[in-house]
């Protein structure tokens, strides 16, 4: 499930992003996407490709990683995000959820860290 105002967009240096032409109210879940999921072996094949930077660990133990479909991998990264995303283990789904108003025309953010409010360094951040 995507919202029907979801769109992709340039997004400047970030390449394409996501952006919405209706506003969205705080708490409102954006999106709910499935995800294909992958051991350890398939990890470190597609940490050797552009795949790396948009597959998500998965499990709690972060034993397995997964690609999530729909406009997930799009998403880009912020460490004051206006959405945080949810990972649904059982039913292999991550929910996309809008955790400020988000006012018509305004990218949407997750903080690749998981948590909306992380500012943990991301790893192209560490990058000398």
């Amino acid at each position: 499930m995507i919202l029907p105002f979801l769109f992709i967009a340039p997004a400047g240096t970030m390449g394409r992003g996501v952006f919405t032409s209706d506003d969205i109210p705080e708490g409102i879940i954006i999106e709910v996407a499935p995800v294909i999921i992958m051991g350890k072996e398939d990890r470190v094949l597609l940490d050797k490709t552009l795949l790396h930077d948009y597959i998500f660990e998965w499990g709690d133990d972060k034993q397995y990683c997964c690609m999530a479909l729909g406009y997930v991998p799009v998403y880009n990264h912020s460490y004051g995000s206006n959405c945080e995303y949810e990972m649904d283990y059982e039913q292999e789904l991550i929910s996309v959820k809008a955790i400020r108003f988000i006012k018509a025309g305004e990218e949407l953010f997750i903080n690749y860290n998981g948590d909306w409010n992380n500012e943990t360094p991301v790893w192209f951040d560490t990058k000398p």
